[in-house]
């Protein structure tokens, strides 16, 4: 009966029960684990899978997405509230850019540099970079606004050179893509990203006294949910386990735990 004592006893304790189970779902026990967004340069595509699966399994309770593009677009990203709680450029001069909007120290994770990439055989017989300034080669170059491309004119600039590029990419894969499908006869591009191009493409390495040090800074975005969770994990990225996965790809890691000074206004 419901009015009896009994009764009540019984209403009472199911709506016990409802009140408990919707506590433990608002304090995540059946939301799964929290997802971080990682805003990444496209030239650390091949990485970033084992990065974040070594994360996840030393930390289950979360789970981490990558979402590629070029370095100043994910900047641009984070400047225009897009969803994401960590930035990782392939420069420190897009990192610059927004700081504003970042927090907690910066991790320079890894480095890289530059080389030729030719056609397969290198029909051309390209030797170097003052072979680039020949009269009649496609030459194909990161734009003036990307990390690249701003490597790139460096390299020409230490070297002494003018180099009448035809084409300008929004980054080094792009680069890549043009001497690939035949597009150009040679461009600039990351050793990282040359080796997802197999057999498809060859490399005039530039020799150390002429190339330029790639830095690959992260930092945490600022006031979103999850900045006490991207905060642990770009710290992580400077850990033995990830400084491991970087070189296996082909990156060069700091000597130590490099880090740069927080943004300004934090």
């Amino acid at each position: 009966m419901p009015d009896s004592p009994r009764g009540r006893h019984v209403t009472v304790f199911a709506a016990l029960l409802a009140s408990l189970a919707s506590g433990a779902a608002g304090c995540g026990g059946s939301g799964g684990p929290t997802t971080l967004t990682v805003l990444a340069g496209s030239s650390l595509t091949d990485v970033a899978g084992e990065l974040g699966a070594a994360y996840q399994q030393e930390h289950r309770d979360v789970k981490v997405r990558f979402v590629f593009g070029g370095s100043q677009e994910m900047a641009e990203r984070v400047a225009d509230r897009d969803p994401g709680d960590v930035l990782m450029t392939a420069d420190e001069a897009s990192m610059n850019a927004v700081s504003r909007h970042l927090t907690g120290r910066r991790r320079i994770v890894a480095l890289g540099s530059l080389t030729i990439a030719v056609a397969p055989g290198n029909p051309k017989r390209i030797r170097g970079l003052r072979d680039l300034s020949r009269r009649g080669l496609r030459v194909a170059v990161g734009a003036g606004t990307v990390p690249a491309g701003r490597y790139a004119r460096e390299i020409f600039t230490r070297a002494g050179l003018t180099v009448r590029w035809t084409s300008e990419e929004i980054n080094s894969r792009s680069v890549l893509d043009r001497v690939r499908g035949g597009e150009a006869d040679a461009g600039l591009v990351y050793i990282t990203d040359l080796r997802s191009a197999g057999a498809a493409a060859s490399s005039v390495p530039i020799p150390a006294d002429e190339n330029v040090t790639a830095t690959y800074p992260a930092m945490a975005v600022k006031g979103t949910d999850n900045e006490e969770r991207a905060l642990p994990f770009v710290t992580w990225l400077t850990s033995p386990t990830a400084r491991k996965l970087f070189n296996k790809h082909g990156f060069a890691t700091p000597a130590t735990s490099t880090t740069g000074p927080p943004p300004s206004g934090n």
